[in-house]
């Protein structure tokens, strides 16, 4: 039966998947990755340095790793479906909180606290898309690629809205803090359009399997060094990716690259994410190793670079949907490793440590590239770096092999 005529006869896991996706979308799409296109003008506005612009991504993924480390404690006591939707308000409110200041101090809170709300809304919605993958074995690559996609219509979105409220706004005082109460408006909007999955989730599990999925194995220790390569060339990813995310749309700005073509380049990106899903579906369906991740990186590598090397707009779009559609497949690679290789006890578990070290490279990253911006080489020199990280990262993950003893009780 084809994934086609399978969706036609049992639609539910597709349309959960996809209204469930809207948690990615305001965790990452919106609540981090819509910055990039209000950083060239706060900066000019609020004459910043690249490396305070690089720290108000940092502090947001200090808020992610807060919020990640604080999630499993949450899941025990509210589960997932809560957690998802009382987060989500949370980044709802934190983004709209943004335009109500001018001062670094009170920007890097607000950004500090949407971090450690959009950190709740990507495990709980992560650990949904697990347990929804295992009721569909046959579709579960898929419906991991449809959540994680879901960031793709978040940047999607923000590259079609923002730019219309920055234009809008021309001439006002910071009337780039309209764009962060249209953002909190999206994400106010995309919670509720995530009350219907959650519900429907919480209602198809049985609340003693609930609550078993939620209490940790202690049957098995959890395989911390089995899993070391995987988590190191996570770590690196985290450490490469957001360089590119943060600064490559002033980098273009910087290149001379216009308004219409930012807006579009943006779009493609996020349109490319959503694609991925069903790109790299069998890849995650097969790789028990390390292998999903480190190719991925590599692609990775190769079209953060590429920008860095030359401001021709066909590279420069080619860069943009590569790395639309790598990226985000390369986060549900770990959750896809997660399922492969752990019982269904310790997913939680296992979600939540590949999410805290993606946290800790993603603290590294911004306020590094941003210190190296702001030296010799600018931006471009910056992405060098990124592309080297996202490297490093595919040769770690590719010495990751499956945990053979996990595989069959996670299956």
């Amino acid at each position: 039966m084809t994934a086609l005529a399978a969706a036609h006869r049992n639609p539910a896991p597709i349309a959960l998947a996809l209204a469930l996706s809207l948690g990615a979308a305001v965790s990452l799409g919106i609540t981090r990755f819509a910055y990039a296109l209000l950083l060239p003008v706060m900066k000019s506005d609020l004459g910043w340095s690249y490396t305070l612009a690089g720290a108000m991504n940092t502090v947001n993924a200090a808020g992610y790793l807060a919020g990640a480390l604080v999630t499993p404690w949450l899941l025990r006591r509210l589960g997932a479906s809560r957690v998802l939707l009382w987060g989500s308000l949370l980044a709802s409110v934190f983004m709209a909180l943004s335009g109500f200041f001018v001062a670094a101090a009170p920007l890097l809170l607000q950004r500090l606290l949407a971090g450690v709300a959009s950190g709740f809304v990507f495990i709980a919605g992560g650990l949904l898309a697990a347990r929804l993958g295992a009721r569909s074995p046959r579709q579960a690559g898929l419906l991991l690629g449809l959540y994680y996609g879901g960031v793709g219509w978040g940047i999607a979105l923000s590259a079609l809205g923002v730019p219309l409220l920055l234009e809008a706004t021309r001439g006002m005082p910071h009337g780039w803090a309209w764009a962060w109460w249209g953002l909190a408006l999206v994400c106010v909007a995309a919670t509720a359009g995530m009350v219907w999955p959650a519900r429907a989730l919480q209602e198809k599990e049985a609340p003693a399997q609930s609550i078993q999925a939620l209490k940790p194995d202690l049957t098995h220790r959890f395989p911390w060094w089995g899993m070391g390569w995987a988590l190191a060339g996570y770590t690196l990813f985290g450490v490469g990716y957001i360089g590119y995310m943060t600064f490559v749309i002033a980098l273009l700005r910087e290149q001379g690259t216009g308004a219409g073509e930012i807006t579009l380049f943006y779009t493609l990106l996020g349109l490319a994410v959503v694609a991925s899903a069903r790109i790299w579906a069998r890849l995650l369906d097969r790789a028990r190793g390390g292998g999903a991740l480190a190719l991925l990186n590599a692609l990775l590598g190769v079209a953060t670079i590429a920008p860095a090397l030359t401001g021709d707009w066909p590279v420069v779009i080619a860069s943009g949907l590569l790395f639309g559609g790598v990226f985000l497949s390369l986060v549900a690679s770990t959750t896809a490793f997660v399922r492969h290789n752990l019982p269904p006890a310790q997913w939680a578990a296992g979600i939540s440590a590949f999410t805290i070290l993606f946290a800790f490279g993603q603290i590294v990253g911004p306020t590094a590239v941003g210190w190296i911006a702001d030296g010799p080489g600018g931006l471009a020199r910056g992405l060098v770096y990124s592309a080297g990280a996202l490297w490093l990262g595919a040769l770690a993950a590719w010495r990751q092999r499956p945990l053979a003893q996990r595989a069959m009780s996670a299956d």
